[in-house]
């Protein structure tokens, strides 16, 4: 006698919303965060890679579908990975605390 098999439900994702809540997604994230930084960046970011191989990081680990999502949510992009979209998001703060 066989069992049949069922099939596996669609692979879901764990994503942040721009009101910073957790929401399942069918499509995994674009940019990765750092939950207590409240940083965002590229999911290869080399920065994110060095601290998840020194043992930190994994479990404050966050994820965003996009850039606009993640701004949303109150993160700041990375300046390691992103340092083009960093320089502008600085240059706004300081501009906004004038």
């Amino acid at each position: 006698m066989t069992t049949p098999m069922t099939a596996p439900g669609p692979r879901t994702y764990r994503l942040l919303g721009p009101d910073g809540r957790s929401l399942t997604s069918t499509r995994p994230g674009t940019l990765g965060g750092y939950r207590p930084g409240r940083i965002y960046g590229r999911l290869d970011c080399p920065s994110a890679r060095r601290a998840i191989a020194a043992g930190g990081y994994v479990r404050h680990r966050v994820f965003f579908a996009d850039e606009p999502t993640a701004l949303a949510a109150g993160y700041r992009p990375c300046a390691v990975c992103l340092p083009t979209t960093y320089l502008r998001w600085k240059a706004r703060q300081q501009a906004e605390h004038r």
